[in-house]
């Protein structure tokens, strides 16, 4: 029986991650700026609060404008009511067959198993979510999944599912296993990126033992994010035999140069990684600062693709709501 209420990943030594940083002074502190040299802060975000790992901060520069930073930190034009920008721009709401299990394109449903992140991204568009109670739900999960035979893969996600705990994820795994029509498991995750600990061998040892076929996908935006440590636990994962994938949102500031988004994609396969998505920006409420012009994009993309070979371009889409699969661009 699959616990009603989980923990959450400890990590070594029950500190995964190091320091987290809660509130904007500190984190400015800890990479040497002072609030002065940030236009637009917002230092006290009202809803969405500030969470950032200090060993995501460690790879930023001492740089007011440096990407990494630009992702986490809060700006006071994120209380801007923006028109077109909402707070459920993918209509999860909408393709919720019970709360947590959601049902949108063919084939597939993604679980959200916990609210929890590892970090906050200011461009989330889940950042107004409030979270359902999946782990209450989970025998009426089951039967859903168990009684629709045109589902073939699970999507795990959130929230950020590798924040559960292996033993958790084993037995979740475990139930998923038992519903026969299903061929896949999809893990969507932040934390690879972030806490690259999290890939230890126990979490390894499941997703290869498992008769479904795992597919991890992971989300950096930009080249630094990938440091040596990120690097070096992707490969090893990479060379057990599984697939890795990655997918970035295009974001205003971060990675909208097609220099970066070309070393990000070499950075990537380095990894063993491919690149899958770059997704067009979400209109979530609070995220309107970092959209990219669609002319731009489609400049960028094309020069993206003059760059480099096909199999390192990442498929630019959006995802609309009501659609049968998120909608290829340029």
């Amino acid at each position: 029986m699959v616990p009603q209420q989980p923990d959450l990943w400890q990590g070594p030594q029950g500190k995964p991650g190091g320091r987290i940083f809660t509130r904007v002074g500190d984190l400015l502190d800890f990479i040497g700026l002072t609030p002065d040299q940030i236009p637009d802060l917002d230092p006290c975000p009202l809803t969405f609060g500030l969470k950032v790992p200090s060993a995501f901060a460690e790879r930023m520069r001492q740089d007011p404008k440096d990407p990494l930073l630009r992702q986490v930190l809060p700006l006071g034009s994120e209380r801007q009511i923006v028109a077109g920008y909402s707070q459920d721009p993918v209509a999860d709401r909408r393709a919720e067959r019970i709360p947590g299990l959601l049902v949108k394109y063919a084939g597939r449903a993604l679980l959200i198993v916990t609210g929890a992140c590892a970090i906050h991204c200011r461009y989330c568009f889940r950042r107004h979510l409030k979270y359902p109670p999946l782990w209450p739900n989970l025998e009426a999960i089951f039967a859903v999944l168990a009684a629709d035979m045109s589902l073939s893969e699970v999507i795990l996600s959130g929230g950020d599912p590798l924040m559960l705990p292996d033993d958790r994820l084993a037995e979740l795994i475990a139930r998923l296993e038992q519903i026969t029509h299903l061929k896949r498991l999809r893990i969507h995750s932040r934390l690879p990126v972030v806490w690259p600990e999290r890939l230890n061998d126990r979490l390894a040892e499941i997703l290869l033992g498992s008769r479904l076929t795992a597919i991890l996908v992971i989300q950096a935006n930009h080249p630094h994010e990938l440091s040596e440590s990120v690097g070096q636990a992707l490969s090893e994962w990479r060379s057990l035999g599984l697939t890795l994938l990655n997918q970035s949102v295009l974001l205003r500031g971060v990675n909208d140069r097609v220099e970066t988004l070309a070393e990000l994609s070499e950075r990537l396969f380095a990894c063993g990684i491919l690149p899958y998505y770059l997704h067009a920006l979400d209109p979530v409420a609070g995220s309107a600062h970092f959209a990219v012009e669609e002319t731009q994009a489609r400049c960028l993309l094309s020069e993206l693709r003059a760059r480099l070979p096909g199999y390192l371009v990442p498929r630019w889409v959006r995802e609309q709501a009501g659609a049968s699969a998120k909608q290829p661009l340029g």
